[in-house]
């Protein structure tokens, strides 16, 4: 390993700290995203993950204005579009963006609007297309006032194959998790790290039985 990407690696794991999912997460997603260099993040929200990345240029979609509003104080991305997501075409052109990239997003639209996100996304992708979301439905009601952080569908590694993606187990086993994908047993510190030896040893090639999925479809032999 260079000292160029052994650093890079010991500043992210510095950056989130002590969130080992989440630095397992952007592994994945850093990898994925590798020769990709602009990238559309949609349903961005105040503060995404992607903003450990540094991307050349990535551009944060959100629905609600005081996500976004939040996103540009947090500055995390380098532009900023609210949009409603089931309306992309009318924002976006035709392979617009290297990657389009939706985190915990699909599972707050209908299981037909999702169809329809994932080929919206494909059709602005001009090289990839990665999502992350829980494996199968996970409950979650409105919270801080968003009506669109509801839960309205789950999505299981056999339905996002049959779409053609390609998918990893993430967040360790899903019997460990709960709403919002929080730890559900004390001490909080000992099954994290159970977790994440899970993660590593077996989730990663077993998604079925994650918390969460990974999924990235290659739209270009570009990236």
């Amino acid at each position: 390993m260079s000292e160029k990407v052994s650093n890079s690696l010991v500043m992210l794991f510095r950056e989130t700290f002590p969130s080992l999912s989440v630095f397992s997460l952007l592994l994945e997603i850093r990898r994925q995203l590798r020769g990709c260099h602009t990238v559309l993040d949609l349903g961005c929200g105040i503060s995404s993950p992607l903003r450990h990345l540094h991307c050349s240029h990535i551009v944060g979609v959100d629905g609600w204005k005081e996500s976004l509003d939040k996103a540009k104080e947090n500055n995390t991305h380098t532009e900023y579009v609210l949009a409603d997501v089931t309306s992309l075409r009318t924002k976006f052109k035709e392979k617009e963006f290297d990657a389009v990239v939706a985190l915990d997003l699909i599972e707050h639209l209908p299981e037909a609007g999702g169809t329809m996100l994932m080929k919206d996304m494909e059709w602005i992708a001009a090289k990839k297309v990665v999502i992350f979301t829980p494996n199968g439905f996970l409950p979650q009601k409105a919270f801080s006032g968003n009506v669109l952080q509801e839960h309205l569908s789950g999505w299981s590694s056999e339905q996002m194959r049959e779409a053609g993606y390609k998918v990893v187990g993430m967040y360790g086993p899903r019997v460990l998790r709960g709403e919002l994908q929080a730890i559900r047993f004390r001490p909080k510190t000992l099954w994290v790290i159970l977790s994440e030896l899970c993660q590593w040893g077996y989730i990663r090639w077993r998604p079925e039985s994650a918390a969460a999925l990974l999924c990235t479809k290659q739209v270009n032999q570009g990236c």
